[in-house]
């Protein structure tokens, strides 16, 4: 670096102050030739360098905050506009006694800082560093990236483009992925953890490109197309870590939002952590904190559960399926052996009722034949006792029930003179009343019957 003295003649002394310095020492000898004085121990050049810095006028500047960190005794931001920056840094208790609301200093706002540059010397294991000493500040309003963001933000909105993306099916279990973060960043092995730890063995197709930078929108866009032009590619992850808003402002790029929602597959944004949101998070399927989370969604299904399931699954099955097996073999040997069953049984029912039959005639014909024996007997007895007197005393019994019919025969009554009198329709007649009522009558002799009529009621 030239002296000094050589760029601000209002520092025409530093070139004797250092020489002053450096013949206290032994010093290298320069370069030969060169016109420049020296050379000079770097420590001392670099301690008038930050006095000469700390000289310059204490001045007040606006832009917008990038970059915030709070450390144990500074904080650091950077200051910046469309045609510049200056990192700043001012101590931590000077910040908290402005009294500023939690979260009033973001990335993005508008402010306006007193104070002065800075340098810090560094040493042999320390780097030196360059910063605008922040005494005083105010908040000035949101700064115009973040309005101009929130202008975009509403006009994709308003189109409907936050939707489009968000109504794309996602598979779930991919057999492809594709992958859109920085080549050597730690993204790259979070995304491969995430799938890891789901047991994906799918295929990832990867597509690198700088993630932070005035480059990195239209990189990113061109990985996210070729992405999509690959037919077997299901669905793609754009991871990267966390940063300052600058940092992901590049995820804000307009062009990149409208072909993320305009693409046939489904975007899975991790871009930054969970206080950050791009624009680039609202356009896209899905919004996820972290690479490893994104490649979770990616692969909604546990792969490793999920086999251990099927297995699990596949071992019950296979138990039901012997048991059920066994089972059906058992019943059909016991319906093979059932109509051997039934007709044994009908078998010795037969047998039984034919033995029953047989035992049942033998009695009736037993039983039969003593009846029948013993009325032959008692029939023989009768006609053995018939054969006697009693046939005589039946014989003069009978003849006498002979004499006493023949005595009481109407017939011979007639042929003694009397006459049989009835109403001609076979009812005898025995009063004369009787007869004047039939009038008509037939009166029986011995030899004949006679018609006649009653005339005389007398």
């Amino acid at each position: 670096m030239p002296l000094a003295a050589s760029r601000h003649p209002s520092t025409s002394v530093a070139p004797t102050i250092l020489s002053a310095i450096a013949e206290q020492r032994s010093r290298p000898e320069g370069i030969e030739g060169s016109p420049h004085a020296g050379p000079f121990p770097v420590g001392a050049y670099a301690a008038k360098l930050r006095d000469e810095l700390r000289k310059r006028a204490r001045v007040q500047l606006f832009g917008e905050v990038f970059g915030l960190r709070t450390g144990r005794a500074r904080v650091w931001f950077e200051l910046r506009d469309a045609e510049g920056a200056v990192p700043c840094a001012m101590w931590r208790d000077a910040f908290e006694e402005l009294g500023l609301p939690q979260g009033a200093l973001a990335d993005g706002a508008q402010v306006v800082v007193a104070g002065g540059p800075d340098y810090y010397p560094g040493s042999r294991t320390a780097s030196p560093s360059f910063s605008f000493h922040v005494t005083g500040l105010r908040l000035a309003g949101e700064g115009d990236l973040l309005a101009q963001l929130e202008v975009l933000r509403k006009a994709l909105a308003a189109e409907g483009l936050f939707e489009l993306q968000k109504r794309l099916p996602r598979p779930a279990l991919p057999r492809c992925i594709g992958v859109v973060t920085g080549e050597s960043g730690k993204a790259r092995d979070d995304v491969l953890a995430g799938l890891r730890r789901r047991g994906w063995a799918g295929r990832v197709v990867w597509a690198f490109a700088p993630v932070q930078d005035r480059h990195a929108a239209p990189a990113i866009t061109q990985a996210l197309q070729d992405l999509a032009a690959l037919d077997e590619v299901e669905v793609v992850v754009v991871a990267r870590g966390g940063g300052s808003l600058a940092d992901l402002f590049a995820f804000c790029d307009e062009t990149l939002c409208r072909t993320v929602a305009l693409l046939r597959v489904p975007v899975i944004a991790s871009v930054g952590h969970h206080t950050d949101r791009t624009l680039i998070d609202d356009v896209a399927s899905v919004s996820c904190s972290t690479p490893t989370h994104a490649a979770e969604t990616a692969v909604p299904l546990h792969c490793a559960e999920a086999r251990a399931a099927v297995h699990s699954a596949a071992g019950r099955l296979a138990v039901h399926a012997r048991r059920a097996v066994i089972d059906r073999a058992r019943h059909v040997a016991h319906l093979s052996r059932a109509p051997g069953e039934h007709v044994a049984r009908q078998r010795r029912a037969l047998h039984q009722a034919l033995r029953e039959i047989r035992a049942s005639a033998t009695r009736r014909f037993r039983d039969e034949g003593t009846a029948t024996a013993g009325r032959a007997s008692a029939l023989a007895r009768r006609a053995t006792a018939a054969g006697g007197p009693e046939l005589a005393a039946r014989a003069t019994a009978l003849d006498g029930f002979t004499l006493a019919l023949a005595a009481h025969d109407p017939e011979r009554v007639v042929e003694r003179g009397y006459a049989v009198v009835d109403d001609r329709q076979g009812n005898v007649v025995t009063t004369a009343e009787a007869a004047r009522a039939a009038r008509d009558i037939r009166l029986f002799f011995a030899d004949a019957a006679v018609d006649a009529t009653i005339e005389s009621d007398d």
